[in-house]
This record gives C-alpha cells, sequence and structure tokens, in this order.
C-alpha cells in the first residue's frame, strides 16, 4: 500500500476508536447516575486494577503494557471527569512527584489543587474542600514520611489506594553555556539523592536550598546564570531545557504515595492493609501484639513507630500487610490482635501498587 492508502486506512480506524469511545462513555455516565442514587465512590481502584489486568492479559502488542496503561488511564479519567468533577490535593507545587503521583493515579482529566504542606493536604480532604488527597509516605533509599504517619493519627482520613513513583532528577536550565552557571537550586534530598553526579561535574558552584524541585525549577527559570535540580515536568511547566537526564546516584530509587478519601475498596485478589495500634507500657506487650499477626500468616511490608505526643515515651505502631480487611484470615487476625492491644485503628485496604 501507498502512504496515502495507509493513512485513509488510519483515519477509518480513528473513527471506529471515536465511536467506541463514545459508546464507553455513555456507559460510564450510566453508571455514574447509578453511583449517584446509590451515594457510590466514583473513584474505584479495585475495579481499575481488574480493567488493567484484563487488557494486559490481552494485549496482542506492539504496545508495551505500560503504554496501554497510559492510554486507558485517559480514558478512565475522561470518562470519569464525564460522571463528577474530581479534585485532588496535592503537594505542590505543580512539577513536584506528588503532582506527577496524583496525575499518574487520577489521569489529567481530574482537578488537581496544589497546597503548601502535607498537613493542607489532610484538611482539604477532612473539610470536604477536595474528594481526594495523594500524600508522600515512604522514600527507598531516605525511610518513612514522620508528618504523614503523624497525621493519620491524628486526623479522620482513611487510605484508599497508594502508587509508586520513580525518583528521577534532572539538571535543568536556561543558560545556553553550562560552564557559565554559578548557582544550582537544589532541594536537600534532591541533591543528597544525586551527590555523585553532582561531585563528578559541579564541584565549583555554589548550592542553594530549596523547598521543593519544583520551586527550584521556578528560581532557576528567574536567573540566567543558574541551574537546578528537578523533574522533567516542572522543567517543562517553567521553560527550562534539560541538560543532563537520570542524574540521580540510585537507579532504583522510588517513592511511595498514599491515596486519602472516603473509598473502602473492595478486595482486587493483591492488596494491602493499613494499621495503627498502641500496647500497654509493659515487658513482652508488643511481641505478644505480632505474635497475634503471626498466628494467622500476616506478612508484614511496613512497621514503624511514633510517639503519641501525649505523654512521654508512649508510642504507637504503623503496620501494612499483604491482605484485605475482608478476607478471613486478616479479620481473625485483627481480632486476636484487639485482644493484646490498648486500641487498633484500620487506616484502610486497597489495591497493592507495583
Amino acid at each position: 500500500m501507498s502512504i496515502s492508502e495507509l493513512r485513509q486506512k488510519i483515519d477509518a480506524i480513528d473513527n471506529q476508536i471515536l465511536g467506541l469511545l463514545s459508546d464507553r462513555a455513555k456507559l460510564a455516565q450510566e453508571i455514574g447516575l447509578g453511583k449517584t442514587r446509590t451515594a457510590g465512590q466514583f473513584f474505584a481502584p479495585d475495579r481499575e486494577v481488574q480493567i488493567f489486568e484484563r487488557l494486559l492479559a490481552n494485549n496482542p502488542g506492539p504496545f508495551s503494557g505500560d503504554a496501554i496503561k497510559a492510554i486507558f488511564r485517559e480514558i478512565i479519567s475522561a470518562s470519569r471527569a464525564l460522571e463528577a468533577s474530581m479534585r485532588i490535593a496535592y503537594l505542590g507545587p505543580e512539577g513536584t512527584f506528588s503532582h506527577r503521583a496524583a496525575r499518574d493515579k487520577f489521569g489529567n482529566s481530574a482537578e488537581f489543587i496544589p497546597v503548601q504542606t502535607i498537613s493542607d493536604v489532610f484538611a482539604k480532604v477532612e473539610r470536604g474542600d477536595a474528594e481526594y488527597g495523594v500524600v508522600p509516605v515512604e522514600n527507598s533509599t531516605e525511610g518513612i514520611v514522620p508528618l504523614t504517619l503523624d497525621l493519620f493519627a491524628q486526623g479522620k482520613a482513611r487510605i484508599c489506594a497508594e502508587v509508586y513513583v520513580q525518583v528521577s532528577h534532572n539538571l535543568a536550565t536556561k543558560s545556553d553555556d553550562i560552564t557559565s552557571v554559578k548557582r544550582l537550586y537544589a532541594h536537600p534530598q534532591a541533591s543528597a539523592q544525586c551527590r555523585s553526579w553532582l561531585r563528578d561535574n559541579l564541584q565549583r558552584i555554589e548550592l542553594i536550598e530549596t523547598t521543593s524541585n519544583a520551586r527550584s525549577a521556578q528560581l532557576a527559570a528567574e536567573d540566567i546564570e543558574s541551574a537546578c535540580i528537578t523533574t522533567d515536568i516542572a522543567a517543562e511547566i517553567h521553560g527550562l531545557t534539560v541538560v543532563a537526564a537520570h542524574i540521580e546516584d540510585s537507579a532504583h530509587n522510588r517513592t511511595r504515595f498514599l491515596v486519602i478519601g472516603e473509598n473502602q475498596p473492595q478486595p482486587s485478589g493483591r492488596d494491602k492493609t493499613s494499621i495503627y495500634f498502641s500496647v500497654q507500657h509493659r515487658a513482652g506487650a508488643l511481641m505478644r501484639a505480632m505474635a497475634a499477626l503471626d498466628a494467622h500468616d500476616i506478612n508484614l511490608t511496613l512497621i514503624e513507630s511514633r510517639p503519641t505526643k501525649q505523654l512521654p515515651w508512649e508510642y504507637v505502631f504503623f503496620l501494612d500487610f499483604n491482605g484485605h480487611i475482608k478476607e478471613d484470615r486478616v479479620r481473625k487476625a485483627l481480632k486476636h490482635l484487639e485482644e493484646q492491644s490498648m486500641f487498633v485503628t484500620v487506616l484502610g485496604s486497597y489495591p497493592e501498587a507495583h
């Protein structure tokens, strides 16, 4: 076939796709009406897992699995927007890894609300100013985010999903000559994660700490004699050129984010449950509590302690483990744990991200 004939076939297929997308959108609108009548939630993480798993299993190629997920994430996002407005609070400004996590989970058809602190994300959701919030909880190299755990213990927000974001740092600038750059704007954690690259390439440069990768990009955009460590999203937003990509020392650095809201997702077949609890301050109390979980073959994926901030040397313990609250073994394990604890609070059961 000639190029012209091939393009005509592509046009015909595009028209078929458009018609099928319209049919899908109408069905989503019908489901949305049903949700309105039953006060259901419009974001269903368990359902999305099922959709992606089915599509990937049936994918004939040549598109990769990641490409298929990206395409259908936007289809689902646009369909949700037809059902209801979706406001998502995240730690801003635009271009942060939190912003990327929010877009990765909800697609570009949601309304994203940047706020100044993690506390503000919780407040937006708890006041009803946003349907969902996205907060960082741990990094594979830097560890836990203590404030996030503290806010779960203090508030009423619950977890309904999680998402992992690959941490990739870039050197970006507006300067035409990188050798003339005199200042480097960077968040302390970003510069720490790029220590080896900076030592080898930018030894004699003034390092100025910032509050976020996005703020670094904003400052570099206003200073022609500077560069910054930032995300590709922030570089694009602020009109910077990425002159060196992937300058992080570890290629396996990821940050885990939690989606907070009011959803209670149904079991997806591959779930995680988050709880926090406290035990009496006496010998062996924590060991007996943990033994209650072990007795029911509960596999822990995270354990952290945080001070209660009410009495000195009193702590609450945060756990993540595989399984869903509706599974019989999980229910029995939590009942057993309650017998050994002062209290147990379930923060949510939700599909496990990969």
